[in-house]
């Protein structure tokens, strides 16, 4: 957690995630999540299927682990 960063929800990464979220269909709070994934060129690591076949996400299957 020391490595982590705690960033606010700006209108334009609320932008983003909305445009993100029609795009993907993904909820909103996955679409937050993507947005500021890409926002701060961050890796997004994650079990959620909603994830599996978007590029630049590294999604994994619960079923593989």
């Amino acid at each position: 957690m020391k490595k982590g960063k705690v960033v606010d929800l700006t209108p334009t990464l609320a932008l983003s995630a909305a445009k993100l979220s029609l795009t993907h269909n993904l909820t909103m709070d996955d679409s937050i999540l993507f947005a500021t994934a890409k926002a701060y060129e961050a890796t997004l690591w994650t079990l959620d299927s909603d994830f599996k076949d978007i590029p630049d996400v590294n999604y994994y299957s619960k079923s593989e682990n």
